[in-house]
């Protein structure tokens, strides 16, 4: 079975996300399987908008954390980092339809889209903290760039999840929509948007990111770097462990923290 589906129909590309064993969790080869798919929608003139969402019961649980500590992510060229970049190049119209859970990299991969729409009983977490890293994807610039510092600090250093109705009141979602009619709706948009002169709809797009580019890149930089050096020390190898044997992490015993060089 395919772990991410895709299909293209009327200008409109179809990415599925489809380990739902998983809550479509994220393995290194799909964040690299992504940046393709992305990078080749840019180039493709007959895609004009790309919908993402996932199968089963979540959007994303975020990283696969067995894969995660078999591949941990580097401070340069990693999986994640390419589907970073292909993210921030992509100049066409990109919607998400979110639904159960989108945690961690699963809430901030979001942040790239152009149009969210949630179930309404979806359930948002950003809990790098928790597990001894740092945010990731651009969003330690793009939350408080989106909502102000006080409330990414909320969001961010509590780590504390967060439902459908309070990510539509901090405008990280479009529209809050009933389940079963969440992919309609996206796909309606989709559809009008795909209707829509392209050659305007990129450029648009390209000019509202234009002011914040050279931020996101430069904190995707910084976070990929502070994360290669969380992801190593004791506090993040207790955090990762205690995920993996269902307990409750324990730093008391832990070094003090480590700061990036």
């Amino acid at each position: 079975m395919d772990d991410i589906v895709v299909e293209h129909s009327e200008g409109v590309l179809r990415v599925e996300l489809n380990r739902p064993e998983k809550m479509n969790a994220m393995t290194s080869s799909m964040y690299t399987k992504l940046a393709d798919i992305f990078n080749d929608a840019a180039k493709d003139e007959r895609i004009r908008v790309a919908l993402w969402h996932g199968a089963g019961d979540a959007f994303s649980a975020g990283n696969d954390v067995k894969d995660f500590l078999q591949n941990p992510p580097g401070s340069r060229e990693s999986p994640q980092a390419r589907l970073m970049n292909a993210l921030v190049d992509f100049d066409k119209p990109l919607i998400a339809a979110v639904h159960g859970v989108a945690i961690g990299g699963g809430t901030t991969m979001l942040l790239h889209c152009d149009f969210v729409y949630a179930a309404e009983k979806t359930r948002f977490q950003m809990p790098f903290i928790n597990l001894a890293v740092v945010p990731e994807f651009g969003s330690s610039c793009l939350v408080p760039l989106a909502i102000g510092h006080i409330r990414a600090a909320d969001l961010i250093l509590l780590g504390s999840p967060f439902d459908a109705g309070r990510a539509h009141e901090l405008g990280l979602v479009t529209e809050v929509v009933p389940s079963d009619s969440l992919l309609q709706v996206a796909t309606e948009t989709a559809k009008h948007l795909a209707a829509k002169p392209a050659g305007a709809l990129q450029a648009s797009k390209r000019l509202l990111k234009r002011p914040f580019l050279e931020q996101i890149r430069a904190a995707m930089k910084a976070e990929n770097e502070a994360f290669s050096v969380q992801l190593r020390s004791v506090d993040a190898k207790e955090a990762l462990t205690a995920f993996l044997e269902k307990r409750p992490a324990d730093f008391t015993k832990t070094r003090k923290p480590v700061a990036a060089t």
